[in-house]
This record gives structure tokens, sequence and C-alpha cells, in this order.
């Protein structure tokens, strides 16, 4: 059989929840398009029942990982650069199938997601030192400002901005660093970097449920993200009927939403290498100790 008479076997793409790849609980499915209008892939079309699912894993996991040292936290957000070093060729490949992008601009991207990825691992045993303090008192007491990760965060890729790879790992690392773990919505049209960062994380050591990575409408799953009371933070990238949709339920139930312009610019390093972008995700305890005189 020649090979423009054979029926090409096209892959679907799974949703990643709790270090596994189940298939959404819907059995429904999108169309992933090429640049040229092909269809090259199909993605899982999460439910609430699946978004559920991914934040009762992140919250598993959460204990375990805010618990661990900022040294083993920076370790395996160091791997995974390792592992998205050594795939560098099929992450390019994967901006070009559905952007369009050149080559160069490919491989930038990917160069800047691994610097951005090695940037934030160098943070996590530093920030608390940049966002904690000792605070002068009036009394035989030593009064100290420590940072503590907030908990379950959700992360959305609500447009199709101009860097999906590079966007996804800033929206993802942050939340990460500070020891939350993390439920990501990567974005329908340009799918595909997410989603095998996905795939690396099991192989960068990163626990089960740490990282989850969802694939489905931004829109349907917005109201749900927003209403869930347990979802402690919100990291967007949208327009304004989601940023509506997300500020509206987080406003009933007090959860931390920070929403970024679609024209955000994730090349601009200095502004997402800071670590005052990590204030949001993390809440300061104060801790009153006697001292010694």
């Amino acid at each position: 059989m020649s090979d423009h008479e054979r029926l090409a076997v096209l892959k679907t793409w799974k949703l990643f929840i709790k270090g596994s790849f189940p298939r959404s609980e819907s059995g429904r499915t999108l169309p992933l398009i090429n640049k040229e209008g092909g269809l090259v892939a199909h993605l899982s079309h999460a439910s609430r029942k699946d978004l559920r699912e991914a934040v009762e894993a992140a919250r598993g996991a959460f204990p375990g990982w805010s618990g661990s040292t900022a040294y083993l936290r920076s370790q395996i957000i160091y791997r995974l650069a390792e592992m998205l070093e050594g795939r560098r060729a099929e992450l390019a490949d994967a901006l070009r199938c559905t952007s369009g992008v050149s080559k160069k601009k490919a491989d930038t991207e990917v160069s800047a997601s691994i610097d951005r990825t090695v940037s934030w691992a160098g943070w996590c045993d530093k920030f608390p030192m940049v966002l904690g303090s000792r605070n002068p008192v009036a009394g035989p007491y030593h009064n100290f400002s420590m940072p503590e990760p907030s908990g379950v965060c959700v992360a959305v890729q609500g447009v199709a901005d101009q860097h999906s790879l590079l966007g996804f790992m800033s929206l993802v690392l942050p939340p990460l660093c500070t020891g939350n773990a993390v439920v990501a919505v990567a974005h329908t049209e340009h799918p595909l970097a997410a989603l095998l960062v996905a795939e690396i994380a099991p192989t960068a050591d990163i626990p089960a449920g740490v990282l989850n990575v969802i694939t489905g409408d931004a829109k349907e799953l917005a109201g749900w993200i927003a209403s869930h009371r347990d979802v402690d933070s919100v990291h967007a990238i949208a327009d304004e009927s989601i940023a509506a949709t997300l500020r509206a339920g987080a406003a009933e139930n007090l959860k931390r939403v920070q929403i970024l312009s679609k024209d955000e610019d994730f090349s601009d390093t200095d502004r997402w290498t800071n670590p005052r972008r990590l204030a949001m995700f993390v809440e300061i305890k104060t801790v009153w100790h006697p001292s010694a005189t």
C-alpha cells in the first residue's frame, strides 16, 4: 500500500492528572488543527468532573510538595529544565505545528523557556529572604514575617498568545517554585508544547499531583474554576469574558486572581524572573519568638 493510500493514525492527547494520563470522563474530544488547516490530532475535552479530579489531586499533593525542602524543589525544577533541554527539537516542532512560526523563532522560544525554568529553580530557596523580613518590635521578642505557599493554583491559558510554551511555563513555574500545587489549563489551539511538558513531568521527578495539565474550553471551565472552593489562586492570561467570569466567582469565595492582559509579553525576562512575582502565591505568616535577653 502506498503512503497516500494509507489511513493516518491520529493521536488523542490525554489529560495529565495525578501522574497518570486519563481520558476525559465525558468521552468528548476536540480537533487539533495545524497551520495548514489539517487535522493532526484530537484533544481530550475536559469536563467539570475532570477539573474537580485535577484539583483534588493537587490538594492531595500539596502537603508533601510544600513540606519538602526548598533545595529539593529547586533540584526537581532544575531536573525539569534538563528534560526540556533533551527534547528541545520535539518542543520546537510542536510550536511550529499549530502556530506556523519559523524554526528560528521556535528554537528561540524553547531556549527562553528552558532558561526561565532554570531561573525559577534558583529562586526556590532564596525568595523567602526577599518576601520575608525581621520586624523591629518594642520588647524582648524577635518578630519574623515568613512566606508560606497558599495551596492550589489554577493556571489558565485562555487566549492564543504568541508564546504558547514560554507563556505556559511562565504561568506554572512561579506557583510551583513557592511550593503550591498546580492545575494548568492549556490553550486548545496551541496545546502541544504544554502537553509535552506534561509527558516530561514524571521523568523530571515532579511528584504525582503537583502539576496537572488538562485541555478543554477555557470559557466552559472558567465558571467552575472561579466557584471551586478548594482553589486558592488563579493565574491566567485571558480575554475580557473569561476574566470577568474568573473575577466574579472569586469575589464570592475570596481566592486570589491575577489576570494578565492578552497582549502580555512573556519574553520580558526582567519582568518574568522578578521574585516579586511570587508574592501572589504565598501567605505571609508572622512569628513571635522570645529573645535570649
